[in-house]
């Protein structure tokens, strides 16, 4: 997007290349530590864009799970807000999923940022929100509220995941811009499994609600 006289915002079809590593963080909490990672880049014009997304954690166990790998056509819909369809990968050390994807993500009112994915498969259907904000208390110093919800019209015991509500991971990060490209961060985090997704980790010996302290960097170019 472009700025005519500093304020009229208009597309154009140039391109460009954005990536952005949105967490990058060890979480300690009663069991010990995790390390967590969630990053996306894109490549393409204001109106069409190719996305890659990836997130996955590391955790007590010392194992890789949740991890999420995605692969979307990105389409302009409004000045603020894409829609979005391609692929999801589940890849991790549990067995491999594949969804067909399809969602929406911009600028919601008051500039929240927010995501509202489904996706669908032989297995059933899944669907995803996620959100932040940035509270700007200085122009370096911003504190962010985040929340991600998974949900599934499925169990897949072999994922961990159950019918509903499966999960939700949030948290409240304070970070500091050094420079604008480079921010780390310090913060609590929140993860818990509901319903069947929470039987399983019981029976798992895995906690179901874990609160731990959070500190990272935040990168972009």
């Amino acid at each position: 997007m472009v700025y005519v006289n500093g304020i009229q915002p208009v597309m154009d079809h140039n391109i460009y290349v954005h990536a952005l590593l949105d967490q990058f963080e060890a979480r300690f909490g009663a069991d010990g530590g995790q390390f967590r990672y969630d990053g996306q880049a894109w490549f393409g014009t204001d109106y069409d864009k190719l996305w890659l997304k990836s997130e996955g954690t590391v955790g007590t166990n010392g194992k890789f799970g949740d991890g999420d790998h995605e692969a979307l056509y990105d389409r302009a819909i409004s000045r603020y807000f894409d829609v979005q369809t391609g692929v999801r990968l589940d890849i991790d050390n549990g067995p491999t999923r594949a969804w067909g994807a399809i969602g929406v993500e911009g600028l919601a009112l008051y500039f929240f940022n927010v995501e509202a994915t489904a996706y669908f498969s032989d297995r059933g259907a899944a669907g995803r929100l996620q959100g932040s904000y940035d509270i700007l208390l200085t122009n370096r110093l911003i504190l962010q509220p985040q929340v991600e919800m998974n949900f599934y019209s499925a169990s897949d015991r072999a994922r961990g995941v159950g019918t509903g509500l499966s999960d939700i991971d949030t948290g409240l990060r304070l970070r500091y811009e050094w420079h604008r490209k480079f921010a780390p961060y310090i913060g609590v985090s929140y993860s818990g499994t509901f319903g069947q997704a929470a039987d399983m980790a019981r029976s798992r010996n895995e906690r179901v609600h874990d609160l731990n302290f959070t500190f990272g960097i935040r990168t972009w170019f």
